[in-house]
């Protein structure tokens, strides 16, 4: 018997787990598959409303006593370089950019591997191996980029970004990098040649994952001007970063049920 697929995308929500920013605090995630002749579409429709792809998957967390993980991006336009930052440019001027198919090398994974033992030890991809690694970078029903940085004095892969070419902008899925880099900041370096790339392209946003302000492992998000997250079902401009109220922009929190009922999704496709 043939099954087709549902014409419009099916919510989810995860059990509760522990939060992997923020001690003592329990996580839960909305989240749809990713798959069709429309997925595209759906990418984009999803990611404009906070939404993060991982594989085939569109996610959104939906933690019912906390609104602390907020979607981020950059607006271009409203981005000003600081000294820096230019500093940081101005050190990697020998770093090389190229952007291929989303296709995973042995080279690749052994960077990987080395970011993770180095920074992300005891974190949830510790423990993944070269198939899986391969999956999170093959795995994508989208327009989806490799970005290698290669080191032009010893020819080493110095970082790489999986990014996802949305119709507004780079969405960063994810990024890693030399550790043993560090007076190089090849973490910010990554993001502010993204800028850069978005510029050339004329995409006015650069998509960054979640900030998570309290998190030390997210603080870097909040260190680039133009910071916009989504809150209250709309972008919010970050102006000060230090003072931001992470309760007043995400409370009061809506049902799972309300949550769902608020998602725009493309018609294209999804309609009888």
């Amino acid at each position: 018997m043939r099954h087709s697929l549902p014409l419009a995308p099916q919510f989810y929500v995860t059990a509760p787990q522990p939060c992997p920013y923020l001690p003592g605090r329990m996580e839960r995630k909305l989240f749809t598959a990713l798959q069709g002749d429309n997925a595209q579409e759906l990418n984009d429709a999803l990611s404009h409303q906070g939404f993060r792809r991982s594989q085939n998957v569109l996610y959104r967390p939906t933690c019912a006593e906390c609104g602390a993980c907020l979607s981020a991006r950059i607006n271009v336009a409203d981005f000003n370089i600081t000294r820096s930052q230019r500093r940081i440019l101005k050190r990697n001027a020998h770093i090389d950019r190229k952007a291929t198919s989303p296709w995973a090398t042995e080279e690749q994974y052994d960077l990987f591997r080395t970011y993770l033992d180095a920074r992300h030890a005891d974190g949830g991809m510790a423990d993944m191996d070269v198939f899986e690694f391969a999956a999170m970078i093959e795995e994508t029903p989208i327009r989806s980029r490799v970005v290698e940085y290669t080191d032009t004095r010893t020819k080493n892969l110095a970082a790489v970004s999986l990014t996802d070419v949305l119709h507004d902008g780079l969405s960063m899925v994810y990024s890693f990098f030399n550790p043993d880099q560090q007076r190089n900041s090849l973490g910010t370096f990554l993001i502010l040649d993204h800028i850069r790339i978005a510029i050339e392209a004329n995409l006015p946003y650069v998509y960054l994952g979640y900030w998570v302000p309290g998190s030390e492992k997210m603080g870097y998000k909040a260190k680039f001007s133009g910071l916009e997250v989504f809150a209250q079902n709309a972008w919010q401009k970050v102006t000060d970063p230090d003072n931001f109220d992470v309760e007043a922009m995400t409370q009061p929190r809506e049902k799972i049920s309300d949550q769902v009922a608020n998602i725009e999704v493309p018609d294209a496709g999804f309609r009888s």
